[in-house]
């Protein structure tokens, strides 16, 4: 999870797909420029949905939720963003949390958690 400026509250690495970027790819680079890590493990696709992120003027999202496992030690981490992006250059700070406290996430983040305490 992370927090960083101008965020509603923790959230976890998300973001938009590239012209025809496969939601796989953009997963992966989303998570590097965000976090830094470089997962190399395949991911897991838990749903897909249309979110609405406002409801005047509707704002809807086509939104992917996968579960990519990643190999990391720290506890905590700071990374600044990279890519090009809009949040480039920020600073992100990252800790872990328990999957079964992952809820109240910004932007309704957590609506599949339940499917992936299932996998595990």
């Amino acid at each position: 999870m992370f927090d960083g400026p101008g965020h509603d509250d923790l959230q976890i690495p998300k973001g938009t797909i590239e012209g025809q970027e496969p939601p796989r790819e953009a997963l992966r680079r989303e998570v590097r420029e965000e976090s830094g890590l470089q997962p190399d493990a395949d991911p897991t696709h838990l749903a897909s949905d249309i979110w609405t992120r406002r409801h005047h003027p509707p704002r809807r999202y086509l939104r992917h939720f996968y579960h990519l496992p990643v190999d990391e030690p720290r506890d905590n981490w700071t990374h600044v963003v990279d890519g090009d992006g809009a949040e480039r250059g920020l600073e992100f700070e990252f800790t872990w949390l328990p999957i079964r406290d992952a809820r109240g996430l910004a932007l309704d983040l957590d609506d599949y958690v339940p499917l992936l305490l299932d996998r595990l």
